[in-house]
C-alpha cells in the first residue's frame, strides 16, 4: 500500500534515473494524458467528475499499458484523497480491512475520502470481493479497479452494481508517437542523450499498443546501444527485436502489405487452405492488425463465398465478431483461429452473391417494373375493386406447402438469379429448386 505522492514530488521523480521511463513520464493531468479522449476529453464523464469534485466507484476495463493505474492515481491528486493500491495477485482479504479500517479513521477524524485501487481485480475471488461491498456502499472508501478481462465476467454482481464502468481502448498510432517525442524530448534523463530511433513503426508495433512496454522498451534499448563517435545512440530495427526479444514480420497496417497479406488471408479461405490461412492470420496478428477487421473480413466471406453451402458459417463468424469483443487479445487469437479453420473447411458456393449482382443489374438497367396485381396489398375497398390481392393463392393451401403463380414483374417473370451449386447444404436447395421448377414447367 501507498499513499500518492507521498514521498517525492513530480520533479525528483523525473529526475531518479533509478525509476523506470513509464513512471518518470507518468501525466499528472489529463491533459498529458494520450489517448481516451471518450472519457477525458471535454464535457466527458471523467473530466467532469474532476471538474465537480464528485467521484464515484469506478471500474477501469481495457489492455495494459492504456492508462489505467494513471487515470486512478490522477482521480486520487484531484479530489485530494488518500490513495492506496493493492494488487490482487499478492493482496488478501486482511489488507481490503487494513484499508477500510484506516478509511473510516481519515473519515471520522480528517474529513477526508479514500480511494482504494486495486490492480488486476478481475483475480480477487468471491470472498475478496464481498469484503468490498459494504465500505463501496456506504462511501467508506472509493473502489476504483482495473482489469483486462471484461467485468461482466469477473466481478460479482453486487459489486458490479455499485460502479460505473469505463472501457479503455488501445492507443493509436499518433498517442504512441506523441507518448515517444514527449519522453525523448521532455524526459530529463533521455533528453540529455543524442538518441535517434529509426524506426519509430517498429517500436510501437513490438510494443502492442501498451504505452508502458514501449516506453520501457525504448530506455532498455537506449542503455544497451552503445553511443557512435558523435554520442548519437541509433536505435535500430535490430535493437529493437533483440531488447524485446521477438523478430518483427514485416507488416504495415496501412500500406501495401496490408492489403497483400489480407488478400492472401481472404483467396486462402476461398481456396479451402486451413494451414495458409491460419499463416496469413498469424502474420495479421503478430503485426498488429486490428483483429475487428479480420473478423469482419471472414464474415462477409461466410456469406460471399460459402453462402447456403454451410449456413452455419455465418452464424460462426458472427459469433467470432462478437467474441472476439468480449474477451480481446491474446486470447481473441483462438476463437479467430477455430473461425478461419471452419470456413477454409466449409463447402464453398459464391450462388447467393451472384445471385444479387444479377438481379441488381436488372434493377439499374430497367425501368421500375410493377408489382403483379395479385402480389399487391389491398387495404381499402378501391384497391379491391381495382383487382389488387385478388388472384393471389396462399402457398400452404397446397400440396408441398407450394403452388405455381408468378412472383416476378412481368418483363423479368423467365429470371433465374439463385443457382444453387451441389456442395454441401446447397446440394439439397438445388434438389428442391429443380423439382419446383419441373412442377412449373408442368
Amino acid at each position: 500500500m501507498s499513499d500518492l505522492f507521498d514521498t517525492r514530488t513530480a520533479p525528483e521523480r523525473r529526475n531518479d534515473e533509478f525509476i523506470p521511463l513509464a513512471e518518470r513520464m507518468r501525466p499528472r493531468s489529463l491533459d498529458e494524458l494520450a489517448g481516451q479522449r471518450h472519457l477525458v476529453g471535454p464535457g466527458k464523464p471523467l473530466r467532469l467528475m474532476l471538474e465537480r469534485n464528485a467521484p464515484v466507484s469506478m471500474i477501469f476495463w481495457g489492455p495494459p499499458g492504456t492508462g489505467k493505474t494513471t487515470l486512478a492515481r490522477m482521480i486520487a491528486h484531484a479530489v485530494q484523497a488518500e490513495f492506496f493500491q493493492l494488487n490482487a495477485v499478492s493482496a488478501g482479504v486482511k489488507d481490503v480491512r487494513e484499508v477500510i479500517a484506516r478509511a473510516e479513521k481519515l473519515r471520522t477524524l480528517k474529513a477526508r475520502k479514500t480511494i482504494l485501487f486495486i490492480d488486476e481485480i478481475h483475480r480477487f475471488n468471491k470472498a475478496q470481493q464481498d469484503a468490498l461491498l459494504h465500505s463501496v456502499e456506504e462511501g467508506t472508501i472509493l473502489l476504483i479497479g482495473a482489469t483486462t478481462e471484461n467485468p461482466s465476467f469477473e466481478v460479482i454482481a453486487p459489486l458490479l452494481s455499485r460502479c460505473r464502468v469505463f472501457t479503455l481502448y488501445g492507443l493509436e498510432r499518433n498517442d504512441l508517437e506523441a507518448i515517444l517525442t514527449r519522453a525523448l524530448e521532455r524526459d530529463d534523463v533521455l533528453s540529455k542523450k543524442k538518441i535517434h530511433v529509426e524506426d519509430r513503426d517498429v517500436l510501437m508495433l513490438l510494443s502492442g499498443g501498451d504505452a508502458r512496454k514501449m516506453l520501457n522498451g525504448l530506455e532498455m534499448a537506449v542503455n544497451t546501444t552503445a553511443p557512435e563517435k558523435d554520442g548519437t545512440i541509433r536505435i535500430n530495427r535490430q535493437v529493437l527485436e533483440n531488447v524485446f526479444q521477438r523478430t518483427m514480420a514485416l507488416y504495415d497496417k496501412t500500406g501495401d502489405q496490408h492489403y497483400d497479406i489480407i488478400s492472401a488471408f481472404i483467396k486462402s479461405l476461398r481456396g479451402s487452405d486451413p494451414d495458409a490461412a491460419i499463416y496469413w492470420m498469424a502474420r495479421m496478428l503478430e503485426g498488429g492488425e486490428d483483429i475487428s477487421f479480420i473478423a469482419r473480413r471472414m464474415t462477409v466471406l461466410a456469406a460471399e463465398d460459402i453462402g447456403n453451402a454451410d449456413p452455419q458459417a455465418l452464424i460462426l463468424a458472427t459469433a467470432c465478431f462478437q467474441a472476439i469483443d468480449l474477451v480481446g487479445m491474446p486470447e481473441a487469437r483462438i476463437i479467430l483461429a477455430q473461425t478461419a479453420a471452419y470456413l477454409a473447411s466449409a463447402p464453398k458456393s459464391n450462388a447467393s452473391y451472384v445471385a444479387i449482382e444479377h438481379a441488381l443489374e436488372d434493377v439499374r438497367s430497367l425501368p421500375a417494373l410493377p408489382v403483379p396485381l395479385h402480389l399487391r396489398n389491398a387495404p381499402t375497398p378501391l384497391m379491391k375493386n381495382m383487382g389488387y390481392g385478388q388472384e393471389y393463392r396462399y402457398a400452404h393451401d397446397y400440396d408441398q406447402n407450394f403452388i405455381e403463380q408468378q412472383y416476378l414483374p412481368e418483363n423479368v417473370q423467365d429470371r433465374i438469379y439463385y443457382k444453387p451449386g451441389s456442395n454441401g447444404f446447397e446440394r439439397q436447395i438445388r434438389e428442391r429448386l429443380n423439382a419446383l421448377w419441373t412442377r412449373r414447367q408442368r
